[in-house]
């Protein structure tokens, strides 16, 4: 299964870049997006973490009024039931969004690799993150769903909501 979602995810990246479109960046249609994620553990992370806080950094370039892509990474800490470890997760992903409106409801996903931190013999796996949520000129609040499909069967996994401000380019 991890595969198959590699293999559509690269699909698509190769698709969507293989175009021969010319990019123009301006602050107009790219800029920074930093925030703080709060999520509950589910799956095998509830076993061990009882809540996770995260940094959300992304930079994104907007194809026109309402699709864009980027990269994004940040940290989720989770923070460790009793006689367990805190542990976390590094992504570094691409993300694409699309945009209803100008303002207003957004759909998205994260694809790339999730890095583990602090886990004895896991160093993490294809890292997948959909959202739901709203946005603005200079905010954006969504719902998310993390899963980091990691080595020996186990999947870090969460659930929670996030925000983000964005940061323009003068």
């Amino acid at each position: 299964m991890r595969k198959l979602f590699l293999f559509i995810g690269l699909l698509g990246m190769n698709m969507l870049f293989a175009q021969e479109t010319e990019i123009d960046i301006t602050p107009k249609n790219s800029w920074l997006k930093a925030g703080l994620t709060a999520g509950i553990p589910v799956g095998d992370a509830g076993d061990v973490s009882s809540f996770n806080l995260g940094l959300d950094l992304r930079g994104q370039y907007l194809f026109n009024p309402n699709f864009a892509i980027g990269l994004a990474s940040g940290y989720t800490h989770y923070f460790a039931k009793s006689d367990f470890e805190d542990f976390g997760v590094i992504p570094v992903a691409a993300f694409a969004r699309y945009y209803f409106t100008k303002s207003g409801i957004f759909i998205g996903t994260d694809l790339g690799y999730g890095f583990l931190t602090n886990v004895d013999n896991n160093e993490g796996g294809l890292y997948l993150n959909p959202q739901i949520g709203y946005h603005n000129r200079d905010w954006n609040i969504y719902g998310f769903f993390q899963n980091t499909f990691s080595q020996n069967d186990t999947n870090i996994q969460s659930v929670g909501v996030g925000v983000t401000y964005n940061i323009r380019f003068k």
